[in-house]
């Protein structure tokens, strides 16, 4: 995609609100890249790209993190994932719809690492809380919201570098 036609990219394999994405981006006119590392079912449009990528450890990551900038919107629950996508200036949200920021996602990371180690000693057994359908509609509402403000950012006049 060129760096000012807004794209969204699905870290797809455990991804709860596909159909949902593919509403938003159909009301936008927007291309759409479900990412996952086996295959999946989505539907036949010419604005829906499948790409299956191989079986090694973090590479839907790497190929979603290597093609985005601040016209792409990333969806995924991959904290790190999430991570690099901010870092690229990229739009991300959660399936839940929390977006992940700059000033968020140093917390979000560190939280993700204290649970992995609790978890492996042994301490905590629970998982995520099930997916809701407060959940969906938030995630509906943070994802017009980021198509409309991303649109609206490239639509406006790039700044002057400053003289000098």
């Amino acid at each position: 995609m060129g760096p000012d036609r807004v794209a969204i990219y699905v870290d797809a394999d455990a991804c709860p609100v596909k159909d949902e994405v593919y509403r938003v981006a159909a009301r936008y006119g927007l291309h759409v890249f479900v990412v996952a590392n086996s295959v999946l079912n989505v539907p036949r449009e010419p604005w829906i790209e499948r790409v299956i990528v191989g079986d090694r450890l973090d590479e839907a990551d790497d190929w979603i993190a290597e093609r985005v900038d601040r016209s792409a919107i990333v969806v995924t629950a991959d904290v790190p994932l999430a991570s690099r996508c901010v870092k690229a200036g990229a739009t991300v949200l959660s399936p839940a719809g929390k977006p992940f920021s700059d000033a968020s996602i140093g917390m979000a990371l560190a939280t993700r690492n204290l649970m992995q180690d609790l978890r492996e000693a042994g301490m905590v057994t629970g998982g995520p809380k099930p997916f809701s359908a407060k959940d969906r509609s938030a995630f509906l509402g943070a994802l017009d919201q980021a198509v409309r403000r991303v649109k609206r950012n490239l639509d406006s006049p790039k700044p002057a570098p400053p003289p000098r």
